[in-house]
């Protein structure tokens, strides 16, 4: 992989509501739709090999359900043609668009991971369990790889053991587990009203390497040279406008003009949050090379 994007899909609705929400704590969850300012054929000739300078890992997530927007599957499918390998973060519940996306040329599948949000009781709440299930085997079957992950929370420890029995039930394996931090006073904390032993103790119970790789990194101060800019880049999939790293790095507009070279430049020492807040791609894709990191 030459590079690694990390790209916001813009719109903040959702047909879920997880407690735990990063936008609902900050009150950002509008259900506002999303607004592309560029046709999917555009985005995917922004995004070529040429510009690019390689084969990338092309992640997708939004601010609401990824998959919601009626544009996804046709700008996921011009990132592909390019040559890329595509990620779509997803509650995994919008089975028609799984339909349309694995209608692609089978070639293009194995170029395609979907990391699926396991919001184990909003799936029940809203009934939408099975399909949450369903649309994994579907994946699965079309060759595409996919991952299994969930958000540690309070409200999800009394249904641990439950959680574990029926992802070995319909997947073969344990979840992946995110930490949840509390971002409602820009603090990052933990988000839990357990101690902090025992919230670790309750993720490790999955043998998580995310899990673990986040708890060893959490409000870490990273002070090696980083390669974020040159190596990754954040892009905004409305809009065009990318950044080296949440908000680090050359700001410019990669959309505007095809003809116009994308500048790549890392953050090197000059970083200035109190820790890598995306560490699970970021870093784990090598951005800092002295640092040995899990898959």
């Amino acid at each position: 992989m030459k590079r690694f994007f990390e790209c916001l899909v813009p719109g903040t609705v959702c047909n879920l509501k997880c407690s735990y929400c990063y936008v609902i704590q900050e009150n950002r969850r509008k259900n506002e739709k999303p607004e592309f300012l560029y046709s999917p054929q555009h985005i995917g000739k922004a995004l070529s090999q040429e510009r690019l300078g390689g084969v990338c890992f092309i992640s997708m997530t939004a601010a609401g359900e990824t998959l919601l927007p009626k544009e996804m599957p046709d700008i996921t499918h011009e990132i592909l043609k390019q040559g890329h390998f595509v990620t779509i973060t997803t509650n995994g519940t919008v089975s028609k668009r799984f339909d349309e996306i694995l209608n692609f040329d089978t070639e293009l599948l194995p170029h395609l991971n979907f990391s699926f949000s396991f919001h184990y009781l909003e799936l029940i709440r809203t009934n939408k369990l099975g399909d949450f299930f369903a649309n994994i085997k579907k994946v699965r079957a079309a060759g595409c790889s996919f991952v299994l992950q969930i958000n540690l929370c309070d409200e999800y420890m009394p249904f641990w053991e439950e959680i574990k029995q029926i992802s070995i039930k319909e997947t073969g394996a344990l979840p992946q587990v995110a930490l949840t931090r509390d971002e409602s006073d820009r603090t990052y904390k933990i988000l839990t009203n357990k101690s902090e032993e025992e919230y670790i103790r309750t993720g490790k119970e999955m043998d998580s390497p995310l899990f673990d790789f986040t708890c060893k990194n959490f409000m870490v101060k990273r002070k090696e040279f980083c390669y974020a800019g040159e190596w990754s880049a954040k892009l905004h999939l409305g809009t065009g406008e990318m950044t080296g790293c949440y908000g680090l790095g050359i700001w410019q507009n990669i959309f505007k003009d095809l003809n116009k070279p994308i500048k790549f430049m890392p953050v090197g020492n000059n970083c200035s949050f109190k820790y890598c807040f995306n560490s699970s791609h970021f870093m784990s894709l090598g951005v800092i090379p002295e640092i040995k990191t899990p898959s």
